[in-house]
C-alpha cells in the first residue's frame, strides 16, 4: 500500500447484509450510508444505489475498496457468489474507475479487503475511538469464511470472535480468534495459522477452531427461538427483562479444555446461518403456543431464554475484554462487530470492570455497515502513513439534501398534506398534546440509531405513551423506547456510571431515583432507559426544541425513536417522511430548518 497515490476520492463498500457506501476523499467522510435507507428494502445487501449516489460528488474514484466476509473471488477460485463482480463491474460502467479490458481482479484502483472482515470492524472502531492505541475485541456472528483442511478433509470455517491488537499508522495485529464450523469436530487449539490459508502472513496467534455456535451466533439462534429472523436480535434485548433465571433452562456456555464456548448440545450451530436452540431435548424450552396465533413471547419459556441469553453473552464478552487486556498489555479497548450493538451488555461492562481501569469505547456503526468505514480508513491511514489521531464526533454523515421551497410544495402537493410556518414553541405545545411529531433536519444518522435528525418524537411524561406509540409503529408491546436529554441534566436524571456523555445512544442505563414516574413512556420494564445525551453545538435545532420542552413542562427529555414504521428502514429523503406518514396515523412532521410543519391527515 504505501506505493499508492497519497491523496485523492476512495469509495469503499460494504457487500452482504447492512451492505452500503463509504466515500472520502483526502482522508475527509464525504458520505456514509446503507443501502437499505436508498432503497427501502431492510438489509439490502447490494450497495448499488450506494454506488450510484458516489457521482453527486466525483464523476471519478482514484480507489474503490471492498469489504465483506469473502475475497471478490474465493478460496476455490470461483468469482463472486452473485455470478460475477457486480461491483467492480457498476463502478467501470458508471466510469468511476477506469476501463481496463475484462481482467477484473487485477484492476488497479480496486483493493479487496474482504479477506480481513475483523481487522475492518476494528480499524472503524479504533479510528474512530480516539485512542492512541488500543486493542479491539470484535464479537461477530460471521467474518472472514475460508476453505481449510481438516483431518485430510476439506472445512468451511468462519471467524467468530476476534482479539487484534491496533497501533498507528495502521497496524493490526491478530492476537486471538475463534473460528466456528458447523460441521462435528472436537474443539482444537492452534497456535500459528498459515497466511495461505487465511490471507495474515507472518501471523502467529491464538486461535481455536471449534464446531460451538460463537456468541452472536447463540443470541441469533435464540432471536429465531423466540420467533423473529436471526438479524433481529435487538428484539430479544428488548424481551430480556421480562424473563428471570430459570434452574430448568441448561447453561448456554460450557467449559471446552481450557476455554469457555457455547454448549452444542442446546445451541447446535448452523454457519454461515444463525445457531437453532435444540429446544426438542429439553423440557423446560420445549413449550409451544395452543394455536399458531398466540404470540410466542408472552410464554414463560421465551421469556426467560431471552434472559438467560442476555445475561450469559454479555458475561460471556466481559471475559473476553479481560482477556484481550491481559493478552496485549492494554488497557485501552474497542469494541465493535454486531455484539456491539448490545446496548445492555455495553452498560453492564461499565459496572464489572469499574475496578479495573479499563477504558471502553464502543463503535456505534458495530454492525457489518460500518466495515466499509473501516475499509476506507484503513487503507487511507496506510497509504499515507499517518499517525493522526482521529475521533468520532458526529454520526450525521449521511448525504446532503439541500431542499428548496419549491422542492417542499411539490412533496407536500404529491402527497395532499399541508405546510404551515412553525416555531418550536408551536411544536412543543403539539407534543405537550400528546401528539406524535416527528422531525426531518439536515443528514442522515449513519448507524441504526435515530438521533434527532430522523427521529419520532413524543411526550415521555405519558403513561401509556409505550403502547401508543408501539401500536402507532407497528411494533410489538415489549420493544422499549429510547430518550434524548440536554446533557446538562444527563447526571441529575441517570447514571451514567463514570461516562461524561452518551451521544449516539449506545448503553441501556439505569434512571436515578423518582425518575421512573416522571417519564414512564420511555423506562423500560427494568429501569433503564437507552439514552441520547445532546449539546447544542452537537445538533442545535434539537436542543432548542428540547430545552423550549423544559422551560414548558420542567422535564428536559423527549421521548425519542426512529423515523420508521416496524419493518422499513429510517426514512432518508423528505419525501420518504411525507410517504410514512400517509401510512400511519402520524400527522405532523417538522422541518426546523425551515421553520415548517407539515400536517397529514388521515
Amino acid at each position: 500500500m504505501s506505493e499508492l497515490k497519497k491523496s485523492g476520492w476512495i469509495a469503499a463498500i460494504a457487500r452482504g447484509h447492512n451492505s452500503g457506501v463509504c466515500l472520502m476523499k483526502d482522508g475527509e467522510i464525504v458520505f456514509s450510508i446503507e443501502e437499505e435507507r436508498l432503497t427501502r428494502q431492510k438489509y439490502d445487501g447490494g450497495p448499488y444505489a450506494s454506488m450510484v449516489k458516489i457521482l453527486e460528488y466525483t464523476d471519478k474514484l482514484d480507489y474503490l475498496v471492498v469489504a465483506h466476509t469473502q475475497s471478490l473471488k474465493d478460496t476455490a477460485g470461483r468469482v463472486d457468489y452473485t455470478g460475477d463482480d457486480v461491483y467492480t463491474g457498476i463502478a467501470r460502467k458508471l466510469g468511476l474507475i477506469e476501463n481496463r479490458g475484462i481482467d477484473l481482479h487485477n484492476h488497479p484502483q480496486v483493493v479487496d479487503l474482504s479477506y480481513m472482515h475483523h481487522k475492518l470492524h476494528s480499524a472503524c472502531a479504533f479510528f474512530r475511538s480516539g485512542f492512541d492505541t488500543a486493542v479491539s475485541l470484535i464479537v461477530d456472528g460471521a467474518g472472514t469464511f475460508i476453505q481449510m483442511a481438516y483431518d485430510n478433509q476439506p472445512l468451511w470455517v468462519w471467524e467468530v470472535e476476534s482479539i487484534v491488537d491496533c497501533d498507528y499508522p495502521a497496524e493490526f495485529k491478530t492476537l486471538y480468534k475463534h473460528y466456528g464450523t458447523k460441521d462435528p469436530i472436537s474443539a482444537n487449539y492452534i497456535e500459528s495459522l498459515s497466511s495461505e490459508q487465511f490471507g495474515e502472513p507472518g501471523e502467529t496467534h491464538e486461535a481455536w477452531l471449534t464446531d460451538r455456535a460463537g456468541i452472536v451466533k447463540t443470541y441469533e439462534g435464540v432471536t429465531e427461538y423466540c420467533g423473529w429472523s436471526s438479524i433481529e436480535a435487538g428484539k430479544t434485548m428488548g424481551l430480556f427483562p421480562y424473563g428471570k433465571p430459570n434452574k430448568n433452562i441448561p447453561s448456554l456456555f460450557e467449559k471446552v479444555s481450557n476455554a469457555e464456548f457455547s454448549n452444542r448440545n442446546l445451541i447446535v450451530p448452523l454457519y454461515p446461518a444463525s445457531g437453532r436452540v435444540n429446544a426438542v431435548l429439553h423440557d423446560a424450552l420445549n413449550e409451544w403456543p395452543e394455536k399458531p396465533t398466540d404470540d410466542v413471547t408472552l410464554l414463560q419459556s421465551r421469556r426467560d431464554m431471552a434472559y438467560a441469553c442476555q445475561v450469559e453473552t454479555q458475561d460471556q464478552v466481559t471475559k473476553l475484554i479481560r482477556k484481550a487486556v491481559k493478552m496485549s498489555g492494554k488497557k485501552k479497548v474497542v469494541i465493535s462487530g454486531g455484539y456491539g450493538l448490545n446496548c445492555v451488555a455495553n452498560y453492564h461492562y461499565l459496572e464489572a470492570l469499574k475496578d479495573e481501569d479499563i477504558e471502553i469505547y464502543v463503535e456505534p456503526i458495530s454492525n457489518d455497515a460500518g466495515t466499509a468505514m473501516g475499509a476506507a480508513l484503513l487503507f487511507w491511514h496506510a497509504q499515507e502513513g499517518s499517525s493522526q489521531i482521529q475521533k468520532l464526533d458526529t454520526l450525521y454523515l449521511g448525504p446532503k439534501y439541500d431542499y428548496t421551497d419549491s422542492d417542499i410544495s411539490s412533496v407536500v402537493e404529491k402527497y395532499n398534506a399541508k405546510a404551515t410556518d412553525a416555531t418550536k414553541e408551536d411544536v412543543v405545545e403539539l407534543l405537550k398534546s400528546r401528539n406524535i411529531v416527528t422531525i426531518f433536519q439536515g443528514r442522515s444518522e449513519n448507524g441504526p440509531r435515530a438521533l434527532g435528525n430522523r427521529s419520532i418524537l413524543y411526550d415521555p411524561t405519558d403513561p401509556d405513551g409505550k403502547d401508543h406509540v408501539n401500536r402507532v409503529k407497528h411494533r410489538e408491546y415489549f420493544r422499549p423506547f429510547a430518550g434524548t436529554i440536554l446533557h446538562e441534566f444527563a447526571h441529575e436524571w441517570f447514571d451514567l456510571r463514570g461516562m461524561e456523555e452518551t451521544p449516539h445512544m449506545m448503553y441501556a442505563v439505569n434512571c436515578q431515583p423518582g425518575i421512573e414516574e416522571k417519564i414512564p413512556s420511555i423506562i423500560h420494564v427494568d429501569g433503564t432507559c437507552r439514552i441520547q445525551t445532546v449539546k447544542r453545538d452537537q445538533n442545535p435545532h434539537y436542543y432548542d426544541l428540547i430545552k423550549t420542552f423544559y422551560e414548558s413542562t420542567g422535564i428536559p427529555i423527549v421521548f425519542n425513536t426512529s423515523f420508521n414504521l416496524g419493518g422499513d428502514p429510517l426514512v432518508e429523503t423528505l419525501d420518504n417522511a411525507v410517504e410514512t406518514l400517509v401510512r400511519s396515523e402520524i400527522e405532523y412532521l417538522y422541518l426546523p430548518e425551515y421553520g415548517k410543519l407539515i400536517t397529514v391527515k388521515n
